[in-house]
């Protein structure tokens, strides 16, 4: 369901206006939930002064208005999605993965002919202006081309990309003046990153390329359906492309078990060819990226804006660790994370040694050469509770290299969506003929070959798309 439509503030000083307004709605709501605890004689805390369901309210309702990276950023940094940070900023951030609010016809009638020119309908057969659905960046609106074919026309709000600095600085600002990021959070590098990933997003040319690419790699496999960019009637701010059918993804907890398992495999296998044959892994962990086609049994793309290229550095050093966690060699874990980029800043050993704790309790379904039952399995808790533990009680804050942040963030998108359709997938097996094992250390190579052999599993070919 989209949300009532609002003009988007395109203009860097009504954005201002917007956050500066919600940080004195917000202030006086805590000043307000003080007195009331201090009148029934509790002592105020800030935490809960500044948690209540009406700040709550306040901060999602303003960043959906804004949207753009302001609303991009609220989303980047929700716990749910993976990130290791404290379990109120997730709790009041939660609401803004719902639908944003749409932009007025008159708004968006401007945007088309600023983009496509005065006679921009004669582009379209038909344009639907309610959109199908409202983002962060940009909505989905549906139309037809002069020959017939249904499209999908992707609109970005205005004045976003001008925006992006100013949002993420001015957003961090309000989440640390509230006290939601500690004092020792050092969030600056991870600012910058957000900062160029948006701006990456921002540009729907640069998507229509990401989206190409992908037709391209999965031609061959009729398991995926990717839509078709249609670049004469694309610019930087309107992407167009073929519509495709599909069912949101959710529809699969009515689904048997069977197909459940398999579309969470599709995903599974998908997510390895991307990191270790594609060298190009589509990082935003959201749901609504994936639809499923009931009658063709077909897994639907979407949403190719958070697309980010891996090195082969990289890409092998997933590969080492992966392979490490397969035969439990901590050693070799922690080298590729070392490789990574992992332990580049200052660590206490009791810090390191919580870190890989925390990531090989992540490889856990790839530990067993079973299915792993996600809906029954409490990885998810177990994982915040470690996050949780080692960023507070072990003090360590120093976020991981933006590589790792934002494959972690896919990664934990699809124990999530595993979990909520309550799959049983064997992730080990769909893992193992990915692994380079010459990357590996000896150890590692004499034991999983033999399993590669029993399986029948050929390793994949590497960097076929280089």
């Amino acid at each position: 369901m989209v949300n009532k439509s609002s003009r988007v503030p395109a203009n860097r000083m009504s954005r201002l206006g917007g956050l500066a307004s919600l940080a004195s709605r917000v202030a006086g709501g805590m000043l307000a939930e003080g007195a009331r605890q201090l009148a029934q004689g509790k002592r105020p805390d800030t935490k809960t002064m500044l948690l209540t369901p009406a700040n709550v309210r306040r901060l999602a309702d303003q960043l959906a208005h804004m949207r753009g990276a302001a609303m991009k950023l609220g989303q980047l940094l929700s716990m749910d999605a993976g990130d290791l940070m404290p379990a109120e900023l997730a709790q009041l951030l939660a609401k803004l993965r719902a639908n944003a609010n749409p932009m007025p016809a008159k708004q968006l009638a401007q945007v088309l002919r600023q983009e496509l020119g005065e006679q921009w309908q004669q582009h379209f057969a038909d344009f639907t202006f309610a959109p199908m659905a409202a983002a962060s960046i940009g909505q989905l609106h549906q139309a037809y081309h002069d020959n017939g074919s249904k499209l999908a026309v992707k609109v970005q709000y205005p004045g976003i990309k001008a925006s992006i600095d100013s949002d993420v600085d001015n957003v961090a600002t309000l989440l640390k003046l509230t006290g939601l990021i500690p004092d020792g959070v050092a969030y600056q590098r991870l600012l910058s990153e957000a900062k160029r990933q948006l701006k990456n997003e921002a540009d729907y040319l640069q998507e229509a390329h990401y989206l190409q690419r992908y037709r391209q790699y999965l031609a061959a496999d009729d398991a995926y359906v990717v839509p078709q960019v249609l670049p004469q009637l694309s610019t930087s701010n309107i992407l167009v492309m073929t519509y495709v059918t599909g069912e949101p993804i959710e529809v699969l907890q009515q689904a048997p078990q069977a197909e459940r398992d398999r579309v969470i495999s599709l995903m599974f296998s998908l997510f390895f060819r991307e990191l270790f044959e594609f060298k190009l892994v589509q990082t935003d962990p959201n749901f609504a990226n994936y639809l499923y086609n009931q009658q063709t049994a077909q897994l639907v793309l979407l949403d190719f804006g958070a697309c980010r290229d891996y090195s082969n550095d990289i890409s092998q050093s997933y590969q080492l660790l992966f392979t490490s966690a397969c035969v439990n060699d901590r050693a070799g874990i922690e080298r590729a994370l070392t490789q990574i980029g992992f332990f580049s800043e200052h660590i206490l050993a009791e810090q390191k040694q919580a870190v890989l704790n925390l990531v090989e309790l992540a490889c856990e379904p790839v530990k067993h050469n079973l299915a792993y039952d996600f809906a029954t399995s409490d990885l998810a808790l177990r994982l915040r509770e470690a996050g949780t533990e080692l960023s507070l009680k072990k003090n360590y804050w120093h976020s991981p290299p933006a590589d790792a942040l934002f494959l972690h963030r896919k990664i934990a998108g699809l124990y999530l969506l595993a979990a909520r359709l309550g799959a049983k997938v064997n992730v080990r097996a769909l893992l193992l003929p990915f692994l380079a094992l010459q990357q590996g250390p000896p150890a590692a190579k004499q034991q999983l070959e033999p399993q590669l052999l029993q399986d029948n599993i050929k390793p994949q070919p590497q960097d076929r798309y280089e």
